[in-house]
């Protein structure tokens, strides 16, 4: 699966900025209001809990792939 950093990488691409973290999570927003919440520093981030950030993010695990390079 895919780590913290990648999942932020890709965020970033996206326009989104880290706007707090309360405890383990991050909260990204971009200029559209859009909020995707990260747990952050973590190595691999489960299935179910990856899902939900695409879904927050609103782009597909393909589009995701493509965005990260792979």
């Amino acid at each position: 699966m895919y780590s913290s950093k990648k999942i932020e990488r890709v965020l970033i691409q996206l326009g989104f900025k880290l706007v707090s973290q309360k405890g383990s999570h991050g909260k990204f927003k971009n200029e559209t209001g859009r909020i995707v919440i990260l747990p952050m520093n973590r190595r691999e981030i489960p299935i179910g809990t990856f899902k939900s950030i695409l879904r927050q993010m609103g782009i597909s695990h393909e589009d995701f792939k493509r965005l990260l390079g792979k």
